[in-house]
């Protein structure tokens, strides 16, 4: 039966996913036949489907390597404190994406990446091409009063699927899937009250009632799914896999030391999961 991978989101914290998808390339483990990334999870999946061992990982030390990509006293510019626009600099020189091995990916996987629609605050849903993939990606990547917070994409006004569906489960099952593996960044019995971040957007955007709806509902959102994932229907199948250890890393806060600390784990609880999986 074929699986349906899911990439949670996560900043920083994603070097443990790159650890956990590079395992999976390591091990040939390409079971899927739908690939659905959010913000980091969207990097990653990319790397995962153009089979770039390593790329990731590297994307990341670059990021934070770089003392333009973080800039505190860009916070109140249009750009944001962290320069989104500089990944497709990565994507495209300096840790190439392998836009043709992404599209031979898709003759044989359905792939989505998450983004949500600045006009009315709800997810989109988007299947990369070749033309517009590495664009898509950082609308998936796109926070708002972090980062730009807005990326035009096929006419449409985007920002981090973070918002709109953070781990889109039902949404794929809504689709026909019913087998999943979730690439997770946060605890597997985590859930959230509002943050203050997402209160403060309800407010900024007052007078946009979507938007503004969208920053003071997410959390319940997130709720929601965590509540599927614990007791999901009874013909569908979820395996989860998570950071039980913690993460050195979290969104915004990293050192290199601790992008390859999570790195490290991710990969050995990739190869613990592929190992179970496959009786080795």
């Amino acid at each position: 039966m074929k699986k349906t991978l899911i990439v949670q989101g996560g900043g920083f914290r994603t070097g443990f996913t790159a650890g956990v998808l590079d395992a999976f390339m390591a091990l040939d483990y390409h079971p899927f036949d739908h690939v659905i990334g959010n913000s980091g999870g969207a990097i990653s999946a990319s790397y995962y489907l153009s089979k770039q061992y390593g790329a990731c990982l590297e994307a990341m030390h670059l990021l934070a390597g770089d003392p333009d990509f973080v800039k505190l006293k860009h916070a109140i510019q249009e750009r944001g404190y962290m320069n989104i626009d500089y990944l497709r600099s990565v994507a495209n020189e300096l840790v190439p994406f392998n836009v043709e091995s992404g599209e031979k990916a898709l003759e044989n996987n359905k792939v989505h990446f998450v983004t949500t629609n600045r006009a009315t605050g709800l997810p989109e849903y988007l299947s990369p091409t070749g033309k517009d993939w590495i664009e898509i990606v950082i609308a998936s990547s796109t926070l708002p009063f972090v980062t730009k917070g807005v990326h035009k994409v096929r006419g449409l006004d985007l920002m981090d699927g973070g918002w709109g569906d953070p781990i889109p489960v039902q949404w794929a099952v809504d689709q026909g899937s019913s087998d999943f593996v979730i690439v997770r960044t946060s605890h597997i019995d985590r859930k959230v009250s509002q943050t203050w971040p997402d209160y403060l957007g309800s407010i900024y955007y007052r007078n946009d009632k979507e938007l503004s709806e969208c920053f003071a509902n997410i959390h319940t959102v997130y709720n929601d799914t965590m509540d599927f994932l614990s007791a999901p229907p009874k013909d569908v199948s979820i395996e989860q896999i998570w950071p039980e250890d913690g993460l050195k890393c979290s969104s915004y806060s990293y050192s290199l030391e601790g992008i390859n600390s999570d790195y490290r784990y991710g990969l050995q609880v990739g190869i613990d999961f592929v190992r179970k999986q496959e009786n080795l």
